[in-house]
């Protein structure tokens, strides 16, 4: 895909990035729609949670490949993805070629910390562990090749919007004028 040519913008990386506060922002500031892959899987197969008690993993990930692919899709459209979801090669050749895709990146510290501060986001059984903030940096270790093969965008110590607005920036597009 052409650089110049951006039907979409995926935001990917570790949950607790702000790929859907920061998608939302940038769907808002350039009018386009704004899609979260995750709440596409629950609106059609019900909670995550459960999908991966009745169904199992590999029912998920299906779902997951197929929402890639109708997504894909669309165009002008900003789609959070869930965290490994851009890990599978089937997703991100789906969606490379239709968008483009931003990996935004935090230390482990600072997710864990963002994750605690959610009390009301979905439940986290990562943070259940005896140490949380071991587990999340094993699993960046583990994904930090698949999450380094797109654009990263550092988020600690920034706002949705400063973040929202570098990517803007990058994209060279502008935002969608003010209606009033």
């Amino acid at each position: 895909m052409a650089r110049d040519a951006v039907p979409n913008v995926v935001l990917t990386g570790f949950m607790g990035t702000g790929k859907s506060t920061v998608g939302r922002l940038i769907a808002r500031e350039l009018g386009w729609a704004f899609v979260d892959t995750d709440d596409v899987i629950v609106d059609q197969h019900g909670s995550i949670e459960a999908i991966f008690e009745s169904r199992g993993e590999d029912a998920f990930r299906a779902f997951e490949r197929e929402v890639a692919a109708e997504v894909a899709g669309r165009q002008r459209h900003v789609i959070a993805t869930g965290g490994r979801l851009l890990l599978d090669a089937a997703n991100a050749d789906a969606l490379t070629a239709t968008s483009r895709v931003f990996c935004l990146v935090a230390n482990a510290d600072e997710i864990v910390r963002r994750l605690r501060a959610d009390s009301d986001g979905p439940v986290r059984p990562l943070l259940a562990g005896k140490d949380p903030t071991a587990a999340v940096t094993r699993l960046l270790n583990e994904r930090a090749a698949g999450y380094g093969q797109f654009e990263q965008v550092p988020t600690a110590g920034r706002s949705p919007e400063d973040i929202a607005a570098d990517i803007i920036g990058r994209l060279g597009i502008a935002p969608a004028p003010v209606q009033r």
